[in-house]
């Protein structure tokens, strides 16, 4: 047995066995100020297991629910304190989300990292004749951020699948439900106008306004293959009639550029023999007047003095060749033509030079 026991026994029993227990002593870490370092372990464990603070990131926005009740103004981006188990804040994606509507057997949401995708199978829409069509398309779209608190009080976390599919669905019906199978490919893009015009007026609707419309895009319409061959076949008879239509209008431009080329050649003959007309009309005319002026210009003098001036040439002649015959012109006049009687093959006319 310890020696303090001992001597604890033997001083009971000395004090006629009155009971006394021994004096705790606390350990030497709290007398040297541990508790407060215990205090503040367990604040930091209490930190730890319950997190009381929340950071939002850019493209988000904080709800901060009390006792179960969201307050109306959003926790911006940046770093926010609550107190657990009395508060909890709900962080909602403001960026902006798109639902593909198309023929996949994946429906649900993308595994994209912030799930801001999701697919839906195409959605089958009756003309106006009743023959069924799938539509595929996508819209974009994203949440309020000053009426997120609203939207998730009002429709939950799931809103998009309460706001926006069913809206979607609807105006696409009601739209392409309007028009016959066979027209719906060559109006497509009116067709497209009214789906995202309905849209636009469908969400401005709703009360606060819970959702910011982004875009929409209409990616294919698939008709029955009995449309199909129908819409194909009356293509092909278009292309044909179009095809004559521009045989015949090739046609008829070959015959008015050969009727042009043989109208051009026609009239350049034409023009030709007017210039020659013109050029031997201008030409008599300057004879004429030619002969005017040298008519004018003859006087009986002149002529007197031609013909004897002749008359000496003659004379020359004679003296030359003595047995020429001479053929003179009635009454003298000139010129004179004379013959060489050694040569009677050979004539020469003399007038005047």
């Amino acid at each position: 047995m310890p020696a303090d026991l001992n001597g604890w026994n033997n001083k009971n029993n000395n004090n006629d066995n009155k009971f006394e227990p021994p004096k705790f002593e606390p350990p030497k870490f709290l007398k040297s100020g541990g508790t407060g370092i215990i205090i503040a372990g367990i604040l930091i464990f209490f930190l730890i297991l319950f997190k009381p603070w929340v950071v939002i990131n850019e493209g988000e926005v904080g709800i901060l629910s009390t006792t179960g009740k969201f307050s109306k103004e959003p926790l911006k981006p940046g770093m926010h304190f609550y107190v657990p188990l009395i508060q909890k804040v709900i962080v909602v994606d403001t960026k902006v989300h798109m639902i593909t509507y198309k023929r996949s057997p994946e429906v649900g949401s993308m595994p994209d990292r912030y799930r801001t995708i999701r697919i839906y199978p195409a959605i089958n829409v009756l003309d106006s004749r009743g023959l069924p069509i799938q539509v595929e398309l996508s819209v974009s779209y994203r949440l309020n951020p000053d009426k997120a608190a609203y939207v998730i009080k009002t429709y939950g976390l799931n809103w998009e699948d309460k706001i926006i599919n069913p809206i979607v669905r609807d105006v696409v019906r009601n739209v392409i439900g309007k028009y016959p199978a066979e027209e719906i490919p060559v109006k497509r893009n009116e067709i497209a106008a009214k789906i995202e015009n309905s849209i636009r007026a469908e969400l401005k609707k709703i009360p606060n306004q819970p959702v910011i419309f982004e875009s929409f895009q209409l990616r294919d319409i698939v008709l029955p293959e009995n449309i199909k061959r129908q819409i194909e076949r009356v293509q092909i008879a278009k292309q044909e009639a179009e095809r004559a239509k521009y045989e015949v209008l090739r046609a008829e431009q070959e015959a008015q550029k050969e009727a042009a080329i043989a109208q051009g050649k026609a009239n350049a003959a034409k023009i030709e023999a007017q210039g020659k007309a013109e050029a031997k009309l201008i030409e008599a005319q300057a004879q004429a007047k030619a002969n005017e002026l040298i008519s004018h210009s003859l006087t009986t003098e002149l002529l007197k003095l031609k013909q004897i001036e002749v008359q000496g040439k003659f004379n020359e002649a004679l003296k030359q060749n003595p047995n020429a015959k001479i053929f003179l012109m009635p009454g003298g006049v000139t010129p004179n033509i004379w013959m060489n009687v050694d040569n009677e093959k050979k004539a020469v006319s003399i007038n005047g030079k």
